[in-house]
């Protein structure tokens, strides 16, 4: 396996930087982890120390590397200020305990991307990027590499790193990795002739020439767009600013931009907000899990801080649980119940797309002064109207407001109306230790650029997801599809399904939001999973939202430790889940009908049992 999942998988460009790192910096069995923030370092240092007594701080060690100066800015009468640069910092550990790394890697999300990765594989080896305390004058400064008629051309990273220190001449370079062109590559005066697909490319200027305004107008663009104050698909950056804010379709009244917090995917926001919580409460205390999650959310809150109440069901009779510990008395009638941090929840949950009983939990968390999470991703805020249920919403942008599987992202939206609102605010507002804009420039124009047409994809990818989760619920062979409207929950969603939205065939079960794209199923006979699951004629893969429709065993690769565990929440090791993506209703349906083809084949052959 050479790549995967970035929160899983070190993208194979982190991989290069890391070991320029360890041998600038390493001695002999050393292992590094990589952040954009000093601070995000210091956490993860703590956490190793935390998960692993025999370790101290002086094991685990933070280098801290920062560009040289001004003067190596591209254009040398321009400062750093209006050019993008970026600090590192790197935690240095025993290579053997590896996977303690990796368990803050996937489950903070708080990693530097692959862009920033590339970018600063460059800086390091060009000497633009410095441990703090080395001088700066020192340094000597790499010659800008000539590019000839074109200003995008193939050539690469090196295989291996730089190993002498000696600085190396700039490559300009086109890479399947991002989608684009790497760092020091589009020049000011790039005739549009010159430029890869140029109506779409002009506004980015790459590398050490992408300046920091525009990266900030992409942000606010996207902001906007979350805000619902920018509604209709634009063709460009421009376009998005400069369309009029449509105060009328906001998600709410007194929504404001600065209400709205990037990250740079969404688990990152899930962290970062339980992580904010804490510190702004005194003494910490447990947090609630509300139904059957992705993995990392419910690792989150049992790994860092008190603890998690996990009910794992998410229905009716969790919600008499939860009840029952809010105002639970000891035995001798003192007390007011149990007193919690904050109740997470998805709406509706991934993989058993089950909505939980929101009006009881707002309720009951009103009455205990709980602050109420709630995920949106699988639902989204076309589909659903969450915001003013919760004191925050999280999000990854990753997944359906990206669409094209080559950004991460994630956002976190404090209601201004919610009695925890000033507490929230004060906590993601503060300078020691509150949000952190690590979100990589390059990354926010290519997250801008994929949502602009966010609006018109939903409404596709919603009417087919609806077809096929009726097909495949009418086959004697599927057992449960899993999918909103096709479960006993379906009123709980169907209780916030926003009234704005057109399906886009009009009208029927989906005027107004929809069910959104994602739907699971299981097989009477579980060895049937797999017969389907290898007929299907889609991509296969571990991450929802795209554009194409993505299939995955997600059991299989979610819980592959845990199956008897899972299986207790009703999550079969035979579920496949299916992302919908833009193919069309028609090419989708053949593509079931096949696999479902396949599966009565293996039957009559006697390969598939009955």
């Amino acid at each position: 396996m050479t790549n995967g999942y970035p929160r899983f998988f070190v993208h194979l460009t982190i991989r290069k930087l890391e070991r320029e790192v360890l041998h600038r910096y390493g001695a002999e069995n050393d292992a590094t982890i990589l952040f954009p923030s000093k601070r995000i370092a210091n956490r993860c240092q703590k956490f190793f120390v935390e998960q692993c007594s025999t370790l101290t701080p002086a094991d685990v060690h933070v280098l801290h590397l920062v560009p040289a100066s001004a003067k190596s800015s591209a254009d040398p009468g321009e400062s750093l200020e209006t050019k993008v640069s970026s600090s590192l910092s790197c935690v240095i550990y025993p290579s053997e305990y590896a996977g303690i790394a990796k368990q803050f890697w996937q489950h903070s999300g708080d990693g530097i991307s692959s862009r920033r990765a590339e970018f600063l594989l460059k800086e390091l080896q060009e000497g633009r990027l410095l441990e703090v305390g080395v001088p700066a004058m020192s340094v000597p400064q790499a010659p800008r590499s000539g590019r000839g008629p074109r200003r995008y051309q193939r050539g690469g990273l090196p295989t291996n790193s730089s190993f002498d220190g000696k600085p190396t001449a700039p490559t300009a370079t086109v890479t399947s990795e991002t989608n684009g062109v790497s760092a020091d590559v589009l020049e000011d005066d790039a005739p549009l002739s010159d430029l890869k697909e140029s109506t779409q490319y002009i506004e980015e200027r790459f590398g050490r020439n992408l300046n920091v305004q525009l990266a900030e107008k992409a942000k606010l663009a996207i902001k906007r767009r979350i805000a619902g104050t920018l509604t209709v698909d634009t063709k460009d950056l421009d376009s998005a600013l400069t369309a009029p804010a449509e105060t009328s379709s906001a998600r709410m009244s007194g929504l404001k931009e600065n209400d709205i917090y990037l990250f740079p995917c969404g688990m990152s926001a899930i962290f970062n907000t339980h992580r904010l919580l804490l510190s702004s409460s005194s003494p910490p205390k447990k947090s609630v899990c509300f139904g059957f999650p992705y993995i990392d959310t419910l690792k989150i809150l049992e790994k860092w801080g008190p603890g998690c109440l996990f009910l794992g069901n998410g229905d009716d009779t969790d919600c008499d649980t939860l009840a029952s510990h809010l105002s639970s008395k000891t035995a001798e009638g003192e007390g007011d119940g149990e007193s919690y941090q904050a109740l997470f929840t998805e709406f509706p949950s991934n993989p058993l797309l089950r909505s939980p009983p929101l009006a009881r939990l707002k309720h009951l968390c009103a009455t205990h002064s709980v602050p109420l999470i709630i995920d949106e991703t699988i639902g989204n805020y076309l589909n659903l109207s969450l915001l003013p249920h919760a004191a925050v919403l999280v999000s990854s942008l990753t997944k359906i407001f990206s669409g094209d599987s080559n950004v991460m992202g994630g956002c976190a939206i404090l209601n201004p109306h919610s009695p925890h609102y000033p507490r929230l605010k004060a906590a993601f507002d503060n300078d020691n230790g509150g949000h952190e804009d690590t979100y990589w420039p390059l990354d926010a124009l290519f997250m801008e650029r994929n949502s602009r047409d966010f609006a018109s994809r939903i409404a596709r990818i919603n009417d087919s997801a609806l077809a096929l989760a009726q097909l495949l619920a009418r086959s004697p062979l599927v057992k449960q599809v899993y999918y909103p409207p096709l479960l006993p929950s379906r009123p709980y969603y169907d209780e916030y399904r926003a009234t704005d939205v057109q399906s886009e065939t009009g009208g029927g079960e989906q005027s107004g939001g929809g069910y959104g794209g994602l739907l699971s199923l299981t097989f009477r006979n579980p060895s049937h999973s797999s017969i389907f699951f290898d007929a299907l004629n889609v991509a296969k893969g571990p991450s929802l939202g795209t554009n194409f429709t993505l299939a995955c065993p997600y059991t299989m690769l979610a819980h592959y430790g845990e199956l008897e565990w899972a299986q207790g929440y009703g999550v079969e090791s035979g579920l496949v889940r299916l992302s919908v993506g833009l193919e069309g209703r028609e090419t989708l349906e053949a593509w079931v009908r096949e696999a479902l083809g396949a599966v009565e084949e293996s039957k009559r052959d006697g390969q598939g049992g009955q």
